[in-house]
C-alpha cells in the first residue's frame, strides 16, 4: 500500500527542482510520510488497533547469553562484501563493502573493502619489526609493543582504492550492476595511530630525504613510495580500527595509513620504511598505478583520490515497489579536505538543487547527504555531483574521459546516473 498516495494533496510539499526534488524543510514540517524502498507500512482498522495482541516466541521465551565476540544478526546474511578476483589470479583478490545497504558514515570493520595482491599473510605480531633506514642518522627499529607505548591519535577517514569504479571508466556500455559491485572499493572508519613524524623525527632524516620507501610483509613485499612532505603532515602507523586492532585483511599488526592518498599507498603488513632522495619506481608503481592521458602522457604519483560523489539509495539493481516519496541519500568523499556542498538532479541534470549534508563533515572522511523527492512513476535519471573546499568540483563522464585514454581508468571520480525506469527498477547508465 502506498499510504502517501491515500492523503490528500499537500501543499507545502514543493518541488524546488526537476524530476520531483522537494524543499527539504518544508517537506519535514508538513508531516508527510516516506515510501520507503522496501515497503509503505500498513494502516491498521479500529477493530485490529483494538484487539488483544498476541505475543511472538521471542516474548515467552528467554534469549541467549551475550558472546565473546558480538556478530551480527543470523537475519542480516545478506549484509555482506562481495569478492572479485582480478586477472583471474587466486591470489591478487578483493572484496567490495556494501554501500548500499548501509547507513551512516562508518563502515564496520568487517565490512571495510579490501584489496591484496598476495594473499594475506598470518603475522605474529610478537615476532614483527618496523624498520626505517636509509638517509637518516640513527637506523631504528621498533616491535609492535614498544610502538603502543607512544602517543596515539584518532581520526574518521575515509580509504579508496584507485581503481574503484572502474568499470564505468572503461566500459563502452554502462555494467547492469549493484552499487556495491560498481563503487564498492571505498569505505571509511576510525583509524587510530602513532604519527609518522614523531618516529621520523626519532631517526633524524637527513637533508637529502624526501621520499620514503614503503614495503609490507606481504609474499610479493608490496611497495609504495610516499613523499616525506605528506609523513610529516598527517600520516600515521595504523594499529587500531573503529576501536579495535586492525584486522588481518587490513594490515594486522600494522599498516600505513595516508589520509586522501589512493589506498595502495596505505601499504598494509608494513616493515620497512627506507629514506631515499627520490623514488624506487616499484614494480606496481610501473605496472599499475599510473595514468595514460589523452595527449599521450603517463602520469605517476598522481596520489590524491579527487571528491566524488554516489548515490547510495535508490541505486543499481534495487526495485522501488511504487510511486510516492523517497529519501535520495548516498556519500561524498575529498581526498584533499571536506565536502562543501552536494548537489542531486532528478532529471538527467538538466537542474540540480543542493542536498542537506548530515553533520559532522569532517576533513577526508564520508559526508553522507539526503534530500527528499517525489516519483511520478515514470523513468527518470538521478545524479549527484559534489563540491570540495577547495572548489574541486566533481567532472562529467565525457569530461573525465577527455583527459584520459580510453583504457585509464585510476582516479575515476566522474557523476554517476541512475536509471529508474516506470517498473522501478534501477539500473546505471551514462551520461
Amino acid at each position: 500500500m502506498n499510504l502517501f498516495n491515500k492523503r490528500p494533496p499537500n501543499k507545502d510539499l514543493v518541488e524546488i527542482g526537476g524530476g520531483g526534488i522537494l524543499d527539504r524543510r518544508r517537506f519535514l514540517l508538513s508531516g508527510a510520510s516516506f515510501v520507503t524502498v522496501m515497503a509503505a507500512s500498513p494502516i491498521l482498522s479500529a477493530t485490529e488497533a483494538k484487539a488483544k495482541p498476541s505475543y511472538p516466541n521471542h516474548m515467552k521465551i528467554p534469549g541467549a547469553p551475550s558472546s565473546n565476540y558480538g556478530l551480527p544478526s543470523q537475519y542480516e546474511t545478506a549484509v555482506k562484501r562481495t569478492n572479485e578476483s582480478f586477472y583471474k589470479s587466486g591470489i591478487f583478490t578483493g572484496a567490495h563493502t556494501p554501500l548500499d545497504r548501509l547507513n551512516g558514515t562508518i563502515t564496520p570493520s568487517g565490512l571495510h573493502f579490501s584489496i591484496h595482491h598476495n594473499g594475506i599473510p598470518d603475522i605474529n605480531p610478537a615476532a614483527h619489526e618496523f624498520l626505517i633506514h636509509g638517509f637518516v642518522n640513527k637506523p631504528m627499529k621498533w616491535s609492535i609493543e614498544t610502538l603502543l607505548n607512544y602517543p596515539i591519535v584518532s581520526r574518521i577517514q575515509f580509504l579508496e582504492c584507485s581503481g574503484n569504479s572502474a568499470a564505468n571508466a572503461v566500459s563502452s556500455d554502462p555494467v547492469d550492476a549493484s552499487c556495491t559491485s560498481i563503487h564498492g572499493q571505498v569505505s571509511c572508519s576510525e583509524w587510530a595511530g602513532i604519527p609518522l613524524k614523531y618516529l621520523l623525527d626519532e631517526v633524524g632524516v637527513n637533508p637529502k630525504g624526501k621520499w620514503a620507501m614503503c614495503e609490507g610483509a606481504d609474499a610479493g613485499n608490496h611497495v609504495r613510495n610516499v613523499p616525506l612532505e605528506k609523513l610529516y603532515d598527517d600520516a600515521i602507523i595504523a594499529l587500531y580500527q573503529n576501536g579495535e586492532r586492525i584486522r588481518p585483511d587490513q594490515g594486522y599488526p600494522m599498516r600505513l595509513f595516508v589520509p586522501g592518498y589512493e589506498g595502495n599507498m596505505n601499504v598494509k603488513w608494513l616493515h620497512r620504511m627506507e629514506i631515499t632522495d627520490q623514488p624506487s619506481q616499484s614494480k606496481d608503481e610501473q605496472s599499475l598505478y599510473a595514468e595514460f592521458t589523452s595527449d599521450k602522457k603517463l602520469n605517476q604519483f598522481t596520489f590524491f583520490m579527487e571528491v566524488k560523489s554516489i548515490i547510495t539509495k535508490p541505486s543499481g539493481t534495487q526495485q522501488l515497489p511504487d510511486k510516492g516519496l523517497y529519501e535520495i541519500a548516498g556519500l561524498a568523499w575529498s581526498g584533499r579536505g571536506r565536502i562543501e556542498k552536494v548537489e542531486v538532479s532528478a532529471d538527467s541534470g538538466k537542474t540540480w538543487v543542493a542536498a542537506h549534508l548530515e553533520g559532522p563533515v569532517m576533513s577526508k572522511s564520508f559526508t553522507r547527504f539526503t534530500i527528499p523527492w517525489r516519483w511520478n512513476g515514470q523513468g527518470t535519471i538521478l545524479m549527484s555531483r559534489a563540491t570540495d573546499e577547495f572548489g574541486n568540483v566533481q567532472p562529467s563522464r565525457d569530461e573525465w574521459k577527455s583527459r584520459y585514454e580510453d583504457f585509464t581508468f585510476n582516479h575515476y571520480n566522474a557523476i554517476n546516473a541512475w536509471l529508474v525506469n516506470p517498473d522501478g527498477g534501477v539500473k546505471n547508465v551514462y551520461v
